[in-house]
């Protein structure tokens, strides 16, 4: 249990805090995975040009090249204004985001976090006789909030507070150090006050320039589509209370890849079961009883979802994509053939048309002959795919999903092979119009065209392959050898290979490499692959 286990470090926390140095607050990680990340966006300026200047005056960019903010400040330099991006998106962004639903937390790279900055002169402090601890305790006492109690009137209590955050440069500037003799010394007398940036350990970019980069992280056990579509949707909220000339721009949306893997499952899928069900009008001749086999595939898998749904079984392009029709329809074949089969000899026997009674009687007899066939077959499959469900790990992820739901559909298609089948074959099937007889009175198999053009070439082919064992078993040993050279110039990966139309790529530097350093090779190496004609845009972190 994540929460409990939560609990207890923060229990545990609690009582380490006493024995951290001063000014350290250990905080717990939002309760989010590997594969939190669903979203991610960007913050930056809208291009410069002279097509969306703002006017003198106004929140934008100024003829000058640089922008002026809504509090008025202007943003003359490179670090001023990635400065802003990084407090637009700490102070209306992140709180913005936060409230979207299945969101663990939302993580920030990129820009400088915006602080005060208490620059001191020390010759000026010596000159008034004052330290440095005596500067820090001013500017403690400058930016202090408590409480003062309450005062009763009229019968009310009125909580009283006092504020004494410093809210501008100026608040800390003229905070007192030190008072002699009625001579006020003040921070600005020692120091210097000004904005500044707090250090930082990282950086993004976009497209050859730094940007700001947000991340929306998912709840532990979280549907990564829905989260990832409410997140966007709280995104496209948030553009609209962004200063004029800043845009968030969506870089990776997991949803667009949920959403493509479930069109490809469904194409999958869609395409296999009208294969399926064109092989099985070829082969069985029969529209009404094909049609009763090809039902089998939606059947079975209704069933397999109903199965994935009590047990916790993920729908992805593993466990969807793995199931195959033609197992599914396998056992409700060979049921089929052997009732039309049965009917006719019935009918042939007596020579009329059977009664409902009758048919029902002939479908069970049916059913009842291959049963046992068709449950050492199903038992083979089923213990073929049992290995899957021991694998731990990143393989138990990836393909214990894949052997449940092949599983589970089998032992659908197993159930109704011998429930649903037969009854529907013996209440909607006809009898055939025509019955074949043989000489010792036994109805022949009827064979679609398909079937006899098969027979004409295949049955030669079989008989010169039993008059020539040596030749077949030599033939089969030497295919089995190439077949296992071919093998080992094979690929190792057996995960499905997604075209997305998204490239992680890992550019590698030397370990010493500085922040700043490696931020302007990846700006060179984002210009120059934006350059090419198919990549929309890059970004980095």
């Amino acid at each position: 249990d994540i929460y409990f286990a939560r609990q207890q470090v923060a229990e545990r926390l609690a009582g380490a805090r006493e024995a951290m140095p001063e000014g350290v607050e250990p905080t717990l990680a939002p309760i989010t995975t590997g594969l939190g990340e669903v979203l991610m966006w960007t913050i930056d300026y809208k291009p410069f040009n002279t097509a969306n200047l703002a006017k003198p005056g106004q929140t934008g960019w100024q003829a000058g090249g640089g922008y002026l903010t809504p509090e008025g400040d202007l943003l003359d330099t490179p670090q001023k204004r990635a400065t802003y991006l990084r407090t637009v998106q700490d102070w209306i962004v992140v709180p913005q985001m936060r409230t979207a639903p299945g969101l663990a937390g939302v993580d920030t790279v990129g820009g400088y976090v915006k602080e005060y900055a208490v620059r001191p002169d020390t010759a000026r402090l010596a000159s008034y006789g004052l330290g440095m601890s005596d500067l820090i305790q001013a500017l403690d006492r400058a930016n202090v909030q408590a409480g003062a109690g309450y005062v009763r009137r009229a019968g009310e209590a009125l909580t009283v507070r006092t504020d004494a955050l410093a809210s501008t440069i100026e608040d800390l500037a003229q905070a007192p150090v030190v008072n002699r003799n009625g001579l006020v010394v003040r921070v600005a007398d020692v120091a210097t006050v000004e904005v500044g940036q707090a250090p930082r350990l990282g950086g993004a970019s976009r497209d050859g320039h730094e940007v700001v980069l947000g991340t929306a992280l998912m709840i532990a056990g979280g549907n990564s589509r829905t989260v990832a579509q409410a997140a966007g949707e709280r995104l496209e909220e948030v553009r609209k209370t962004l200063p004029a000339g800043i845009e968030a721009v969506r870089v990776l949306d997991r949803s667009a890849l949920v959403n493509s893997t479930i069109q490809t499952v469904a194409r999958n899928l869609i395409e296999g079961a009208l294969l399926v069900i064109v092989v099985l009008f070829l082969l069985l001749g029969n529209i009404r009883a094909a049609s009763i086999t090809a039902l089998m595939i939606p059947i079975s898998f209704l069933f397999a979802v109903i199965g994935m749904n009590r047990f916790g079984i993920s729908g992805n392009l593993m466990s969807l994509g793995a199931l195959d029709f033609g197992l599914m329809v396998d056992g409700a074949v060979v049921v089929v053939e052997n009732t039309l089969l049965m009917l006719s000899q019935r009918r042939a026997e007596a020579g009329r048309m059977l009664t409902r009674r009758e048919r029902l009687d002939v479908a069970v007899q049916a059913a009842r002959q291959m049963v046992k066939p068709a449950a050492f077959g199903q038992l083979i499959i089923l213990l073929v795919f049992t290995p899957l469900l021991m694998l731990e790990g990143v393989e138990g992820k990836t393909f214990v999903p894949m052997g449940a739901t092949v599983m589970l559909a089998l032992v659908g298609a197993f159930i109704f092979s011998f429930t649903f089948v037969p009854a529907m074959t013996a209440l909607l099937v006809r009898d055939p119009k025509t019955v074949e007889v043989d000489e010792h009175g036994q109805a022949h198999e009827h064979e679609t065209f398909v079937l006899r053009f098969a027979r004409r070439w295949i049955q030669p082919a079989i008989r010169a392959a039993v008059d020539r064992p040596r030749i077949v078993l030599i033939s089969a040993l030497g295919a089995l050898v190439v077949g296992g050279l071919v093998f080992t110039t094979l690929g190792r990966e057996f995960i499905p290979t997604l075209d997305e139309g998204d490239v992680a790529m890992q550019a590698l530097r030397v370990p010493s490499a500085s922040l700043e350093q490696s931020l302007a090779m990846q700006m060179m190496l984002e210009r120059a692959i934006t350059a090419q004609p198919e990549v929309e845009t890059m970004f980095s972190r």
